[in-house]
């Protein structure tokens, strides 16, 4: 599961079970009654459960259609100027990528820091990958300024801890500019975002995120972009506030 989130401003469902996985050896002793062996659940055993749902997910919607391409989603007019998602190109960001990574506030959260080799092992998975996680730049006004994955949460490791439902689009974000975090444009950009999910994927119902609880500023920026606080939930590498934006209460929040 990659890292949530960098300084922005300022339920578990159960695995589904896998073919065979899970299902009881039984031999007949001489009694008549039964030894039963209970096949216990390790995390290769819920990790194999969780390929098994993903495949079917994916089956049920096919690559190429998990996400579709932010390149061709319009811009969106902003009180801070036009903002546009850029996919990620390694040969020609990984520089302005790995120096964001540097930054001691956005290494707090995102663990990156390092040479470049280190940004490009993280971004080449989801650019190699089957399309479920996209990385893009945040453009505004031409300029790139934050760095964003927009990801099917019910076929991440994300979805073992909360009640995941299909469709469910993920955000992580970094605000790469120290001149652009602290004024509210974190909070501008993601409700940009969320809208710019939930107008161009309309099986989508629900945007989530799930950011530190330790970082304040993005809890409350999500906060004030429309999100909704639904749990907190144990993830393998930290605590998060699970945010969630609702298609239906969108125009409310």
């Amino acid at each position: 599961m990659p890292p949530a989130d960098a300084p922005a401003e300022s339920d578990a469902a159960p695995p589904e079970p896998g073919s065979g996985l899970g299902d009881r050896e039984t031999t007949a002793a001489p009694t008549g009654t039964e030894d039963t062996l209970d096949l216990k659940l390790t995390e290769e055993l819920l990790a194999l459960i969780a390929e098994d749902r993903n495949k079917a997910a994916r089956r049920r919607d096919p690559a190429g259609e998990l996400l579709g391409d932010p390149a061709t989603w319009p811009g969106a007019t902003t009180e801070a100027g036009v903002f546009h998602l850029v996919p990620v190109v390694l040969e020609r960001d990984l520089a302005v990528l790995s120096r964001w990574m540097n930054d001691p506030a956005v290494a707090a959260f995102w663990e990156l820091a390092g040479p470049e080799s280190v940004t490009a092992d993280h971004l080449r998975p989801q650019l190699e990958g089957d399309g479920r996680s996209l990385p893009c730049l945040g453009v505004l006004d031409g300029t790139p300024m934050s760095y964003w994955e927009i990801y099917r949460a019910d076929l991440d490791p994300l979805a073992r801890h909360y009640p995941a439902r299909l469709h469910d689009t993920g955000i992580h974000l970094l605000i790469g500019g120290v001149g652009n975090r602290g004024r509210g444009v974190g909070t501008t950009l993601l409700r940009a975002v969320a809208d710019l999910v939930l107008d161009n994927l309309p099986r989508c119902g629900r945007v989530v995120a799930e950011p530190d609880l330790r970082n304040t500023p993005s809890v409350s920026a999500f906060l004030s972009a429309g999100f909704r606080f639904s749990a907190e939930v144990d993830l393998p590498d930290k605590r998060a506030a699970l945010m969630i934006r609702d298609r239906t209460y969108r125009d409310h929040l």
